[in-house]
């Protein structure tokens, strides 16, 4: 069994993906080819955002926000500890520094109303996390940075696709920031990822500073990155689009049969919960065991992969700890103790899905028993 099952999904979408790829190679228009734009507009038409622009990784796309939000060293940008690196990485290479809020403990995402309390006059940017799949609360986030003439940059590496009080992931905010890596919910071929903004200042600010920061070429008007998503990637991602909303529509049911999988048996563990006014589109379905290292261990055992987002809190990280307090930030620590990612993708059959469920239930009476 596959933690992503990748192939599938190609052999179900072979030959879109490989005609998109061959009309690249037959045009040779490798770097910022039309496929770039054609993708920007269809992305831009699902989410509802007036600009789509597309950069080269999620993490790109972090940066260049930051970057066209003008921070700056002095500057801080509110976020969560619980996260991937990049989340906080890209807050530092821009000069800033991280203040990290607390996770809320049933869904994992920032806790809103911790926000207000973390901001100084140093504050400039929230970057709330929507893990998982799940859009953190965007309406709260969004109050708060309005009371603070704050800007909000929704770090939606996870949640592409997802809905949130009739919006979509990526349309919610200043900016909405997201990753085409393979395993996403819309995935490439390779690295890739894309800003989402509706402030036409902001989204021209975008497209500048991922060419070098040129207005025109050679004529430099601001800092800027090789931060470019390639002709090729943008192609996979417009041949996937053709089933996308079949897949969001398949990781909806897949998680809603996973809880009642593991609610039907009892199982010893915390689900995710999930807000009534948002849906998840489980980039990973991610629960919580007390005994984590046992149980993965006898998965492994019965052939059911796992995966751990994330063993460690930013704020205990070496890169991040300094000026930190460890005892910061309890939720997320303990969060970082339990958490475990089972299988899933669109293809995820039922069959496989009864299985691992049954291989969890083992493993956790496994984990339970006396060593």
């Amino acid at each position: 069994m596959q933690f992503t099952d990748l192939k599938s999904q190609y052999a179900a979408l072979k030959t879109s993906i490989d005609a998109r790829i061959q009309r690249v190679l037959d045009h040779g228009q490798y770097i910022m080819g039309p496929e770039v734009a054609e993708m920007e507009a269809a992305l831009a038409r699902l989410t509802g955002a007036k600009h789509c622009i597309a950069v080269a990784s999620g993490t790109e796309a972090l940066l260049i926000a930051l970057m066209a939000l003008d921070i700056r060293p002095g500057d801080e940008v509110i976020t969560t500890p619980f996260t991937f690196a990049a989340t906080a990485e890209m807050i530092v290479l821009a000069g800033a520094r991280p203040v990290f809020v607390d996770i809320e403990p049933d869904t994992c995402n920032l806790d809103a109303r911790l926000i207000e309390a973390a901001i100084t006059p140093r504050t400039r940017a929230i970057m709330p996390v929507s893990l998982y799949g799940q859009v953190a609360d965007m309406a709260e986030i969004n109050a708060v940075a309005a009371a603070h003439g704050l800007a909000v940059i929704e770090d939606a590496a996870q949640s592409f696709g997802a809905s949130y009080q009739g919006g979509r992931s990526c349309n919610l905010s200043t900016f909405g920031a997201t990753s085409f890596f393979p395993s996403k919910p819309l995935g490439c071929y390779g690295d890739g990822g894309a800003l989402f903004t509706s402030d036409d200042q902001l989204a021209q600010a975008c497209r500048e500073i991922r060419v070098h920061g040129q207005s025109g070429r050679y004529h430099h008007t601001r800092l800027g990155v090789g931060g470019r998503m390639d002709t090729l990637q943008c192609a996979v991602v417009l041949g996937k689009l053709e089933r996308f909303d079949w897949e969001i529509e398949r990781r909806l049911a897949l998680g809603a049969r996973y809880a009642q999988l593991i609610d039907a048996r009892g199982l010893p563990l915390q689900r995710l919960a999930v807000r009534p006014d948002r849906d998840c589109v489980w980039a990973q379905y991610t629960v919580l065991i007390d005994d984590r290292a046992r149980a993965q261990q006898a998965l492994q055992a019965a052939g059911i992969p796992t995966a751990v987002h994330y063993p460690k809190p930013l704020h205990h990280q070496p890169a991040y700890a300094v000026g930190q307090d460890p005892a910061a930030c309890p939720h997320s620590v303990r969060a970082a103790q339990r958490v475990l990612s089972l299988p899933m993708s669109a293809d995820l059959s039922e069959a496989d899905q009864d299985r691992v469920v049954a291989a969890l239930a083992a493993a956790l009476a496994t984990a339970s028993s006396p060593a």
